[in-house]
């Protein structure tokens, strides 16, 4: 959705792009030819400006005043692109795919030829990349179960080996995870390969980087291993990777890695410095979970918070589920359990011939929209 005028935005597993008006439902333009492949994921830059990513391993910047032809096609990853961020601070676009690449290009000196641009980060299985909503934590998630989160980020330095402190970490990842050079194939989603954690860091390692960093250094980084309800002895792949609108949660989906369940989880971010630089700490506590219906395996499913926080909209099966933190759809911060306890079903939303992939809600408007697998787009606007 385009937060200030009435369009919806569809990527479709093909080559076009659709454009929509959600509230007369009237369909206004098809990019029949937006990309070579696959689009994946479209993502506004401000009222007119939007990027979408392909399979294909290219962005595409696009103007809605002139959608006959693209404001410029952006080369840098080496297989499928499938996430755009934008910090809005900087003015930065930040994209990631299954080349294990998460890059940085500098939209503000775009030319036909593309723009400046420059590898930030990389790590091994890498699926899913998002900004915090105030661009001060970029969290990382993975097919091998693990969920990475880069705070106090500072996009204007790309990160080497050795050169950013590991500061928390649940569970350490080996070293063999993540790098900075070298990239891996795409993955195929159902199918994660696990790391052997027999090499994790050494606390003289992180030392050594805290040090040369100082106490509060930019770009730290924490490896996690989420708490996925059953999958404790099992492992998981992290499909899907939303964050709270107010920054409070981070919300996935995860599947078994023998694809015979699915998990949406709710994890609040437990703020505050270790006592030490090298103590390990988890910034990530698992306050809500469900268990998913599993249909449509190798397909990711993906899921998102209402602009308030209070709901989240989760592809089930043919239609969606709308999930709340309590019956009454309270906020997260005014219910937050002890333990760890489920999602409550506020309402089911079912009108698809096929498996629902995406959903999202508006941000303006008490609507949803939801797109299945056969490509068909519905527009909800519920009642309670």
């Amino acid at each position: 959705f385009l937060p200030c005028r009435s369009v919806l935005t569809v990527a479709c597993e093909q080559t076009e792009v659709l454009l929509f008006d959600p509230i007369s439902s009237k369909h206004i333009k098809t990019l029949s030819e937006a990309h070579e492949d696959c689009v994946n994921n479209i993502r506004f830059l401000d009222n007119r400006l939007f990027a979408t990513c392909s399979d294909d391993t290219t962005i595409a910047l696009w103007d809605l005043r002139k959608l006959n032809t693209k404001v410029c096609t952006l080369h840098g990853h080496t297989s499928w692109v499938k996430n755009i961020e934008y910090d809005t601070n900087t003015r930065l676009l930040v994209t990631s795919g299954f080349d294990g690449n998460v890059i940085i290009w500098d939209t503000n000196r775009c030319t036909e030829d593309g723009c400046p641009h420059k590898k930030f980060f990389h790590t091994r299985f890498l699926m899913r990349m998002r900004l915090t909503p105030d661009c001060s934590k970029m969290l990382i998630s993975t097919s091998s179960g693990y969920l990475l989160i880069l705070h106090d980020l500072d996009l204007n330095k790309s990160l080497e080996v050795g050169s950013y402190p590991i500061l928390r970490a649940r569970r350490t990842a080996s070293s063999s995870d993540i790098t900075s050079s070298g990239s891996s194939g795409p993955r195929a989603v159902g199918s994660p390969c696990h790391q052997s954690e027999s090499g994790p860091l050494s606390e003289k390692h992180m030392s050594r980087s805290s040090q040369r960093e100082g106490g509060s250094p930019r770009n730290s980084l924490e490896v996690l291993t989420p708490e996925v309800p059953g999958e404790r002895d099992r492992g998981n792949c992290i499909t899907s990777l939303q964050l709270h609108p107010k920054g409070w949660a981070t919300l996935l989906r995860c599947s078994s890695n023998t694809d015979d369940q699915e998990w949406t989880c709710v994890y609040e971010f437990q703020e505050g410095a270790p006592v030490r630089p090298i103590s390990p700490r988890c910034s990530l506590r698992l306050t809500h979970c469900i268990e998913e219906a599993n249909v449509g395996r190798g397909y990711i499913k993906e899921l998102c918070f209402s602009p308030d926080g209070r709901m989240i909209s989760s592809p089930h099966g043919f239609g969606i589920r709308l999930l709340g933190f309590d019956a009454h759809c309270s906020e997260l911060v005014d219910c937050l359990p002890k333990e760890a306890g489920p999602l409550k079903e506020i309402r089911s939303l079912y009108s698809h011939n096929d498996v629902v992939l995406t959903t999202k809600f508006s941000p303006t408007h008490c609507q949803i929209a939801s797109g299945c697998l056969s490509g068909r787009v519905s527009l909800y606007q519920p009642k309670f």
